[in-house]
């Protein structure tokens, strides 16, 4: 398993944030957990409320317990309330169910990490996220062939766009 260097943790939250003043957004908060669901860095805009850190980092330990977005770990709540209970009271860390949490992949599709974003809609949390694991280098689940993600077993998202 490769490692994520903290200054790359760093440029992803740096690139997430900003996204944010292109798209002008509201405060962020950004976390990036590594593959084993460790802290690797927090940032949080000035005017950001409180909380955020604890909300950034359930959505990306969501991710990275499920091997999916925090979006579709979401949806898999609705769908499987008793599974999703469950996994909530076993897990080792905190699943905070909304959208924002992006699996941080290299380009072979190796989970490197996770982002959590928070502060906007979560349509914007994503699209934030999105755009500063792109601009790292890194690449999200949304950009993997149909063939490479039946291969690694990849769940992407439908397409995300700003509902403002």
């Amino acid at each position: 398993m490769r490692a994520l260097s903290m200054d790359q943790a760093l440029s992803i939250i740096q690139n997430t944030f900003h996204k944010a003043a292109e798209m002008r957004a509201h405060a962020l908060a950004a976390i990036v957990l590594d593959a084993g669901g460790q802290v690797k860095a927090f940032l949080k805009q000035d005017g950001a409320s409180i909380k955020r850190f604890e909300i950034a980092r359930g959505k990306a330990f969501a991710s990275l317990a499920m091997h999916r977005s925090s979006r579709q770990v979401l949806q898999k709540a609705r769908e499987k309330p008793l599974f999703m209970e469950t996994l909530r009271a076993i897990s080792d860390g905190p699943i905070f169910l909304e959208a924002g949490g992006q699996l941080i992949r290299d380009a072979t599709g190796e989970i490197v990490g996770a982002i959590g974003v928070t502060g906007d809609v979560n349509e914007v949390d994503d699209l934030c996220a999105m755009a500063g694991i792109r601009a790292a280098g890194f690449k999200c689940d949304s950009d993997f062939s149909d063939e490479d993600c039946r291969r690694l077993n990849i769940k992407k998202d439908a397409d995300i766009r700003d509902p403002r």
